[in-house]
């Protein structure tokens, strides 16, 4: 229509942060009528989002917020569909955004995150994903998060780029053996801090296997059962915290470590950014070509 200007256009844009010609297909739609665009353009972003929300997002980033004192922190997931989204100031701001309310809201599952407004914004997490989606026109995914506190201690957190994030609860010790920590859970992946968190089913299921193969040696019993606890102990070296050799001097575990620090490790929490998630391998030619043919 003629009474559609190129400044209405631009002031559309501003408010919904949508393209060109949607903002003048809106306003065309509308008569103009500005405010009736941006209802339309706001339904039609969240039918949108609901469309998008089955598809694959494994790309993204791993975010972190900490209390002043530093005895609580929050740790967020949130998934995207690509990497070049991840990336955008946009999707970062949303991620931080969520993860301040995951440490303030005193949500403990992601639905009532979700549900969850935004400190000084006013919008739900989820009100404010689905806009995300719309705007951006991929599939946005808050998809887990923790919060650690430390009353007697600290919370430390590590982020390895925007992929791995780290967050470990320590009693006694400072912020800078926290760090310490939480830079070797980045790189060597424990599966929990000690002994006491290893399923016994899978220590018998190893003993089994360790089992197995000392017998096959034809050695005597009682050598074969030295063979096994040997397996045993350094198995659990491998998977424990404070078994592992410390990354930066692997000539101590980071039980030593700790103890010469007169620290211990309460909890971490360790998120790889779609760590889990199948992805969907796709033709990226054939997704900007089919992409061309639909707009």
């Amino acid at each position: 229509m003629s009474n559609i200007t190129a400044g209405m256009v631009k002031e559309l844009r501003e408010r919904t942060g949508s393209g060109m010609m949607e903002c003048k297909k809106a306003l065309t739609e509308t008569n103009g009528d500005l405010e009736a665009a941006v209802e339309l353009m706001r339904k039609a972003g969240l039918a949108k989002a609901d469309k998008k929300s089955g598809r694959t997002a494994a790309e993204g980033c791993i975010c972190c917020k900490a209390s002043a004192d530093g005895k609580r922190a929050a740790i967020v997931e949130i998934n995207s569909e690509t990497d070049f989204v991840a990336k955008g100031d946009d999707f970062v701001e949303f991620a931080n955004l969520v993860a301040q309310t995951a440490l303030d809201s005193g949500a403990d599952t992601v639905e009532a995150l979700l549900e969850a407004r935004i400190p000084g914004n006013g919008a739900t997490v989820e009100e404010t994903r689905r806009a995300m989606v719309a705007k951006i026109g991929e599939n946005i995914a808050v998809r887990r998060f923790e919060r650690l506190e430390a009353p007697a201690g600290l919370v430390a957190s590590y982020l390895h780029g925007s992929r791995i994030g780290v967050l470990v609860a320590l009693d006694g010790g400072d912020a800078e053996l926290g760090k310490d920590i939480a830079m070797h859970v980045a790189a060597s992946k424990p599966a929990c801090v000690d002994e006491s968190g290893v399923d016994p089913d899978v220590v018998e299921k190893e003993r089994v296997i360790f089992s197995a193969q000392a017998e096959a040696s034809g050695k005597p019993a009682n050598v074969i059962e030295k063979m096994i606890e040997g397996r045993i102990k350094k198995f659990l070296g491998e998977i424990t915290l404070v078994g592992q050799p410390f990354v930066k001097d692997p000539d101590q575990t980071v039980g030593k470590l700790l103890a010469d620090k007169g620290a211990k490790v309460a909890h971490f929490v360790r998120l790889e950014v779609g760590e889990g998630i199948e992805k969907v391998e796709s033709n990226f030619a054939e997704e900007v070509m089919a992409q061309v043919r639909a707009s």
